[in-house]
């Protein structure tokens, strides 16, 4: 396991460099987007806001985000989302707006991830801390489609500065973190089990 900090926009060596288990930390510039922007641009065949075309770092979050008297954006809440949730369009937002890394919980589908080895990008999660922790490592600089989307789903635009620790879940060669962990667990489990003298056919008791 290695540990990098890494500045947007990346480069596909940035990217190619990472294993899954490595702790990355992310500076520069970044944008929000969930299921509802999803929508808008994959479904509904909106433009992607200007946030997402001149940015390759995505953030599954819907930050609380409090508008100042003097017009300035004060970020009071960041808890990234999970990513399975959008897989319907993962494999697409990967190729069409040139995603370079995702942050976001949990892990992603089969077709996003081969959508991102071919595209030569990666997921990545909070690592063992809380991400509201992180707020005085963002500073929000401008939003879209507020009016259409509302605050959480609207397009945020983040400068971030040595966020992190996230861990890499997914790299861009098909790797991915969940379903080792998913193998290993199933083996633990299945030698438990012979020890214990409990057949395969065992099921949970069901209470209703």
């Amino acid at each position: 396991m290695a540990t990098f900090h890494l500045k947007s926009p990346l480069s596909q060596q940035d990217v190619e460099q990472l294993n899954i288990g490595d702790v990355v930390y992310i500076s520069g510039d970044a944008f929000t987007c969930r299921s509802r922007l999803h929508r808008w641009v994959l479904d509904e065949n909106h433009p992607l806001p200007e946030a997402g075309r001149a940015r390759d770092v995505l953030i599954h979050v819907g930050p609380i985000v409090l508008h100042q008297p003097d017009g300035s954006w004060k970020l009071v809440s960041f808890m990234p989302t999970s990513s399975i949730r959008f897989e319907k369009w993962g494999a697409r937002a990967v190729d069409e707006w040139g995603l370079r890394l995702i942050v976001g919980k949990t892990t992603m589908g089969e077709e996003t991830m081969a959508m991102m080895q071919k595209k030569k990008c990666v997921h990545v999660s909070p690592h063992s801390v809380s991400p509201n922790a992180w707020v005085d490592h963002i500073r929000i600089t401008g939003v879209e489609l507020l009016k259409e989307l509302g605050s959480i789903e609207a397009t945020w635009h983040m400068t971030v500065d040595e966020l992190g620790p996230f861990v890499v879940d997914i790299d861009c060669r098909g790797n991915n973190l969940y379903k080792n962990h998913e193998e290993e667990v199933d083996e633990n489990r299945r030698k438990v089990l012979e020890e214990l003298g409990i057949g395969p056919d065992f099921s949970y008791t069901k209470l209703y």
